[in-house]
């Protein structure tokens, strides 16, 4: 009943939304209760618990909730992450003078139900229906605005995200129920030595593929195409649900589908590593580039998100615990700059990195989180992203991947370039710009959420250990 409760109680607070629509207040009041009390609902769940039987729409196939410290942890980071979002959606929304905020704080609320749903999945069919209606409930969100240029990148975001899903994902699903008779997530996975390296190669390769999500090399251009979105809808995209959602159905389905023995016997892993080193440097490459603020974060985002396929892929407990951190200490680093992002847009107006010299001086909180935000990505301490890419290094030395630690390293210094010089030049240039003196921050809803994320990118680095050891709980063979 609890984890019918995580699902359903969204949806109802969504419902509630809906007809207070008339009273800002009042809606955005439910929305954060209702946050509030999924939040809570999710801490006291079990961190284990027996299949539970969800539906059984057909004979032989059933949809299935199931807790596990992997889906656990996405739970609490997804629902936590939504309270933060609404607080500042408040501020943004209001600020920026949103049409349709209604509308919006209802399919929110719809995109979490989906997601507590992928996260609570017991097997693969359950997992595909709620990423599915996740792609569904987040299409409302990208074409927000309705304008032309809105609805072109709606038809990219839903193009990519069902054509992978349909035409890969489900033909990898369907091959692992017709060798294997079951879908159910298991520890060790559900193929044993009968199945040929090349066949588990070719189903693993379409599974990695069909996860659009996961904006691996070349079906990543629906992320940069939706950020024309509100800056609270980026913030989903990129740390609360879909992306994190992408990345999270491949490393259980890695563990839990194909295993980690099966996939490092057969080698049927290695094939993909070069895609993921590729997407990690090509994707920050161009990150460089990019002038407009979301756009460079959006790249970026592309690039960290391999870092979570490459650690997948290596097959072994390090590189595996490496993903399942770095889905947590990315989402908070990158929420973070995103939401500096859309305060810089809602107090200057600005969206062009050209166009910020000498904001930090206007701005100083809201630079100040993002260098913080900046510093979480590229792995400093005391920011948590160090352990992260730590335990990813640990999984490259022991499979003796040497030219995977040099992509790890550079990659690092390009996240210096692209990401460091814009508080540098926020602070140390001057700001002449006309009307200048009359830019301050942004609202005090904006800056609580950026400061609350802010200090989670802190909290993670001291509190490592103890997420470690959780994960290593699910990940025992």
């Amino acid at each position: 009943m609890m984890l019918l409760a995580c699902l359903f109680l969204p949806v109802i607070g969504g419902m509630l939304v809906v007809l207070a629509g008339r009273w800002p207040n009042i809606r955005e009041t439910v929305s954060i209760l209702t946050g509030i009390a999924l939040f809570s609902l999710v801490l006291q769940l079990p961190t284990a618990a027996p299949v539970a039987v969800l539906a059984e729409p057909a004979p032989g196939f059933k949809l299935t909730l199931h807790i596990e410290p992997l889906g656990y942890v996405f739970a609490c980071l997804a629902s936590f992450l939504w309270i933060v979002t609404t607080v500042y959606a408040i501020g943004y929304m209001r600020a920026h003078h949103e049409q349709n905020q209604t509308r919006f704080y209802f399919w929110f609320a719809v995109a979490i139900a989906a997601t507590m749903g992928i996260a609570f999945s017991g097997d693969m069919l359950t997992l595909f229906v709620f990423y599915e209606i996740l792609t569904l409930a987040t299409w409302p969100l990208v074409t927000h605005s309705q304008t032309k240029e809105a609805r072109r990148s709606g038809r990219i975001y839903l193009g990519v995200l069902l054509s992978t899903s349909m035409g890969l994902l489900l033909l990898s699903i369907s091959l692992i129920w017709w060798l294997n008779g079951s879908l159910e997530f298991q520890p060790g996975g559900v193929f044993d030595n009968t199945v040929a390296a090349p066949v588990l190669a070719i189903i693993y390769a379409l599974f990695v593929f069909g996860v659009g999500k996961a904006a691996l090399m070349p079906f990543h251009s629906w992320l940069p195409a939706a950020m024309v979105a509100p800056t609270p809808v980026s913030a989903l995209l990129h740390a609360v649900a879909v992306v994190k959602a992408g990345v999270f159905t491949i490393i259980k389905g890695t563990f839990y589908l194909f295993g980690l023995d099966n996939l490092s016997v057969s080698g049927a892993n290695e094939y993909l590593l070069p895609v993921a080193a590729i997407t990690i440097i090509l994707a920050s490459l161009i990150a460089m580039q990019q002038d407009n603020l979301k756009a460079r974060l959006a790249y970026s985002t592309v690039s960290q998100l391999s870092y979570v396929v490459l650690g997948a892929l290596l097959a072994n407990v390090f590189g595996i615990i490496a993903a399942a951190m770095h889905l947590v200490m990315h989402a908070f680093a990158k929420i973070t700059l995103f939401f500096c992002a859309g305060a810089i847009m809602v107090a200057s107006h600005k969206t062009e990195i050209s166009d910020m010299r000498g904001l930090g001086r206007r701005m100083p909180y809201t630079m100040g989180a993002f260098v913080i935000g900046a510093l979480g990505i590229i792995g400093l301490p005391p920011l948590g992203a160090i352990w992260s890419k730590w335990y990813l290094t640990l999984g490259v030395i022991g499979n003796e991947y040497w030219s995977i630690i040099g992509v790890i390293l550079v990659s690092t210094l390009l996240n210096i370039a692209y990401l460091l010089p814009i508080p540098i030049r926020g602070f140390m240039d001057e700001y002449e710009h006309k009307g200048s003196k009359e830019i301050s921050e942004a609202p005090l809803a904006c800056l609580l959420a950026i400061g609350i994320t802010s200090v989670g990118c802190v909290a993670l680095f001291f509190y490592a250990p103890q997420l470690v050891e959780f994960l290593a709980g699910g990940f025992e063979r």
